[in-house]
């Protein structure tokens, strides 16, 4: 008979609990991360407005990401200025990426056969559409060759791009870069612009910063591991691949290697 009154006041504390969800932490509503991860402090004091526009092609799974760097491009540029388009594959019977896709001034950065250095291109024939696709390289590949439409655009790749500042996630290769700073280093070529790299660089660096000071780890690239004999598992085709362009573009700058990851 106890056992009964035990079990019955505890349905009773169980049913006395309120059912109100869990208060969310505040969120900023600009970046749309919570206030205390915010990174809005370190952007631009006022956006930045380039003569051309960033049109980013975004993988839908990218969306889910918590730490990515396209908001960062999308709020740091004035409006407009940067238009993503979510999708695997392109066009989408949207008329107004239909016109973008198809305007002459459009540029895809992206390292193909066909790609050419973007400091060949002619500022004064601007203003540009600068296309990125957003996503890993896997799915950047599956967007590029699922979407014909892009295959025959004109096509620019980064020659010199340097190591990348996104220090909390592993790149394939040394030279990889994510879609901000990818877009950072495009902008300030055909803007001739050094601004992009001074200021939209920084929620970057911010972000950073608090992962690394609440338990994150700085990452070296893939191909850094592998070289120093510290890469855990075996190497795949595609990642063999990277890294014989990689070596290929040490003694041939003018060969393509894949200059972006997410």
């Amino acid at each position: 008979m106890s056992e009964l009154v035990l079990e019955s006041s505890a349905w009773e504390d169980l049913a006395n609990i309120p059912a109100d969800p869990p208060r969310m932490r505040p969120m900023c509503t600009k970046c749309c991360r919570p206030i205390q991860v915010c990174w809005c402090s370190a952007l631009p004091s006022q956006p930045l407005s380039p003569g051309g526009r960033i049109v980013l092609l975004q993988h839908p799974a990218e969306e889910k990401r918590s730490l990515r760097t396209a908001p960062m491009l999308s709020v740091g540029l004035a409006p407009g200025k940067c238009l993503i388009y979510k999708g695997k594959k392109f066009p989408r019977h949207d008329p107004e990426l239909d016109t973008i896709l198809a305007d002459k001034r459009s540029l895809l950065l992206y390292p193909s056969a066909n790609s050419v250095p973007i400091e060949q291109i002619d500022p004064t024939e601007g203003p540009y559409n600068l296309i990125l696709i957003d996503g890993t390289w896997p799915q950047a590949k599956a967007i590029y060759h699922s979407s014909t439409v892009l295959h025959g655009m004109r096509q620019v790749k980064l020659v010199s791009s340097g190591t990348s500042s996104y220090i909390i996630r592993t790149q394939p290769t040394e030279g990889c870069l994510s879609t901000l700073e990818t877009a950072i280093e495009a902008l300030s070529v055909l803007e001739r612009d050094d601004r992009y790299r001074e200021q939209l660089l920084q929620p970057l660096h911010v972000l950073c910063q608090f992962q690394l000071a609440n338990g994150a780890v700085t990452h070296q690239s893939k191909e850094f591991l592998i070289r120093h004999n510290q890469y855990p598992k075996l190497i795949g085709r595609r990642l063999n691949r990277l890294l014989k362009q990689a070596d290929n573009f040490k003694d041939d700058p003018s060969e393509p290697t894949e200059s972006k990851s997410s």
